[in-house]
């Protein structure tokens, strides 16, 4: 039986290669990244980049096989809340104002033994009122 420790650590290392498939993914795209892991009291955004002048923070969520879900399905209520008041933080605390901004999803489906399914990038994945 695994430890609580090795699985936190094979999460975070599933966490880590989702982001950088997904930092590739998203260069491909055009955005251009401004930031990785930004963290506040409030909690964390994995990436925060630029698109046609609209500041984008992106959500970035990896399934290895599909036991749990597919990753757009891993963004809950609570969770799309979450985003929000980080993404409202980091604006705050940046100085940002009267500027364009969303959060988009970057969704990362891995094989069971690691290898890369396909990327699907969710632009306004999730919806916030201003």
């Amino acid at each position: 039986m695994k430890s609580d420790g090795a699985m936190t650590d094979r999460r975070r290392s599933l966490g880590r290669a989702g982001e950088s498939l997904a930092v590739r993914e998203l260069g491909r795209r055009g955005y251009r990244i401004v930031r990785r892991n930004w963290r506040c009291s409030v909690g964390e955004i994995d990436i925060v980049a630029e698109i046609d002048g609209v500041l984008v923070f992106v959500e970035v969520r990896t399934r290895r096989g599909d036991a749990h879900g597919t990753p757009q399905e891993s963004i809950t209520p609570a969770k799309q809340a979450k985003l929000i008041e980080t993404a409202l933080t980091y604006l705050q605390e940046h100085v940002i104002e009267e500027r364009d901004w969303r959060i988009d999803v970057a969704a990362v489906e891995l094989s069971e033994r690691g290898e890369l399914l396909g990327i699907d990038v969710i632009e306004n994945a999730v919806e916030q009122s201003r």
